[in-house]
């Protein structure tokens, strides 16, 4: 079967800019990895979730989906070694070569394994930068989970030291997937991702962002890498959201890097005006309380109904347009906190 979405490559430079590189690969149908699987490209079940609710409960019925993923191993492990891995959650522009010329190039020098996802292409999809409905959130975080239910089955893979790692939109599902509820409901059994690493990361601020109230986010450790000169998904948002997180329980780093804009980590160093693509303004107080189930004013911890929660998002939230540029003294230095990150948290 000839493969046009994951290594039909999208040079993304933002959630949705993007460039078309293709290349038609093989993808190979599995419903584990037990048989220890070498590199390739893997299609496996999944779901389309469309809201949080479903995620939130697993008894609610969700359309079935395939997921896609590039599996990318060390070459020099020892057969026998029990492997951490990661698994990639590509932002609105799709899959982009950088993801694994760069990230699964820089993990498998350390001995960590990569996977990396194609949420967009089974789904029809090359970029949802204007149109975020699209693909619903829910889909990325349910592809995220079916991967790391994959990965755990790997018998070159520990299964208790697998981190998931999102960029931009991606990094929504870096955060609920930290959720204890959502990772109960909509994770797989018996299995929880050890580390969570929010590359520029969306879900900051506004509607899709989660209250981290004590005992929301689990406690596995969550790192943060921003740009300062961001201006797509604000480093004062994550900032200060990191913050809260680390205040209700959850271990979280924060890492800063002077002058980068989003996308710091393509290569290509244009800088690009996405003026189209949407995105939440700075300081949107909205965000979604998962134990009472309702939209709160996080200024004021009100409780929201629809109509206050549509006219907060478009007077204080709903925005266009941003600046994307590929930076590779922020992303080496990136790489360098990302790779510190891990040694930490997924020691054997």
């Amino acid at each position: 079967m000839n493969r046009p979405s994951l290594n039909t490559m999208l040079l993304s430079v933002g959630l949705g800019f993007c460039h078309l590189a293709s290349v038609a690969q093989t993808v190979t149908p599995v419903t584990d990895f037990r048989s220890g699987p070498g590199n390739g490209i893997y299609s496996y079940a999944s779901s389309s979730p469309a809201t949080v609710m479903e995620l939130l409960y697993a008894n609610r019925p969700r359309p079935a989906a395939t997921a896609q993923g590039q599996l990318v191993l060390p070459a020099n492990a020892a057969a026998d070694a029990k492997l951490p891995a990661v698994v990639l959650v590509h932002g609105s522009g799709g899959i982009y070569p950088e993801q694994i010329t760069y990230w699964a190039k820089l993990f498998n020098e350390q001995g960590i394994a990569a996977m990396v996802i194609d949420v967009f292409g089974p789904r029809g999809v090359k970029s949802t930068g204007e149109d975020q409905s699209q693909v619903p959130f829910g889909a990325d975080t349910a592809d995220a989970f079916a991967a790391l239910g994959m990965l755990a089955t790997h018998p070159r893979i520990d299964p208790k030291r697998i981190a998931v790692m999102g960029f931009s939109r991606g990094g929504i599902t870096v955060l609920r997937s930290a959720v204890t509820p959502i990772a109960n409901s909509s994770g797989p059994a018996g299995v929880r991702f050890a580390a969570h690493l929010a590359m520029y990361s969306g879900g900051c601020a506004g509607n899709l962002t989660v209250s981290p109230k004590p005992g929301v986010f689990g406690p596995a450790p969550i790192l943060f890498v921003h740009g300062d000169a961001d201006d797509y998904t604000y480093l004062s948002d994550c900032k200060t959201y990191a913050q809260r997180i680390t205040a209700a329980g959850t271990p979280t780093e924060f890492v800063t890097l002077p002058g980068a804009r989003h996308k710091f980590d393509v290569d290509d160093t244009r800088r690009i005006n996405a003026r189209n693509n949407t995105k939440t303004k700075e300081g949107c107080p909205l965000e979604f309380d998962v134990k009472e189930l309702k939209y709160r004013d996080r200024r004021t911890e009100e409780i929201l109904n629809q109509a206050s929660v549509a006219s907060i998002n478009k007077d204080l939230c709903a925005d266009k347009g941003a600046s994307l540029e590929g930076d590779r003294k922020a992303r080496d230095a990136a790489g360098k906190a990302v790779i510190e990150f891990l040694n930490k948290v997924l020691k054997s």
